[in-house]
């Protein structure tokens, strides 16, 4: 069920809500967190919607996406829609667009939605403040989630969540290498446990997840960590032994080969926005090892 409320107030969509809730019964479910989205277009808006509502799944929350309408606009209006039902996953979805002056004050429009005595996740599923922490919503927020992938310059937009990183931001180029990670700790977790000398990560150079990932690498090992343009793999290079990981740009299984040893075939599939997001919604505290990868990308080199 989808409900439009042109031109209303915060008061009138709550009571819409209440409502809804007593009508229906939709919903009843208990909280855990409320999801806060600020999308830059009614293009990706859809999208992350629909994102939101499969990880909702797992994690039962209220939405509410915020946009800005018409900036110029000489009056301030707000117009909101409100999604229940199968319209919005294991929850409900509060769309409020902004109008005027009220689009710059977009925190204090969604403060009376936010759900009491449980945590607040912001969300830039494109565009994303250069200090996410110090953003209006993004103080709202114990967790903030940017998405580099979608900047025009993603490895800049990378490298400048460094300077402005506080406890609680991550970007979905992180949960995106999750089993990458996982496989080559388990690859080299095997004899002959030897120090890893040097190690090679190729890829698309607009694949921010690529440079996180060579970020992880280079904080982990003593040798020299390249990253270059090229198929999508990473290495890693021992004494007696390479270990490499490598699958098709549009592939959903990679191959794990090492030297001297029968090559390993394993489900490897690039990682849609949905699984990241619920992924990222699995944790709220500080992820102290995403702020070292981000750190370990100046020790990288580029080739």
């Amino acid at each position: 069920m989808i409900v439009e409320l042109p031109d209303t107030t915060t008061n009138e969509i709550n009571t819409k809500i209440t409502g809804l809730r007593e009508e229906g019964g939709a919903l009843a479910l208990g909280r855990v967190l409320t999801l806060v989205i600020a999308p830059d277009s009614e293009e990706t808006l859809e999208e992350a919607i629909e994102a939101a509502n499969f990880a909702s799944r797992e994690h039962p929350c209220r939405v509410i996406v915020t946009l800005a309408g018409d900036r110029g606009s000489r009056h301030s209006r707000l117009d909101a829609e409100l999604r229940v039902g199968r319209d919005a996953g294991a929850g409900e979805v509060v769309v409020l667009r902004l109008h005027g002056e009220l689009a710059d004050h977009a925190d204090s429009v969604v403060l009376p939605f936010l759900l009491p005595d449980t945590p607040v996740v912001a969300w830039w599923p494109t565009a994303a403040p250069a200090v996410p922490a110090q953003d209006p919503l993004g103080r709202l927020a114990v967790r903030r989630i940017t998405d580099a992938t979608r900047a025009p310059d993603p490895l800049a937009a990378l490298k400048d969540r460094l300077p402005g990183y506080a406890a609680g931001d991550t970007d979905v180029a992180w949960s995106r290498i999750t089993y990458w990670r996982a496989l080559l700790a388990s690859a080299i977790d095997e004899p002959p446990h030897e120090p890893i000398e040097s190690a090679v990560v190729s890829g698309l150079q607009t694949e921010p997840a690529l440079d996180i990932l060579a970020g992880w690498l280079a904080t982990r090992i003593d040798g020299t960590v390249s990253r270059t343009v090229g198929t999508l793999k990473v290495e890693l290079n021992r004494a007696s032994e390479t270990v490499t990981l490598a699958r098709p740009q549009e592939g959903r299984t990679a191959t794990l080969s090492r030297t001297s040893r029968p090559i390993a075939l394993v489900p490897l599939a690039r990682r849609d926005i949905q699984e990241c997001l619920a992924e990222e919604l699995r944790r709220l505290d500080a992820d102290e090892i995403y702020h070292e990868a981000l750190e370990g990308i100046d020790k990288v080199v580029y080739r």
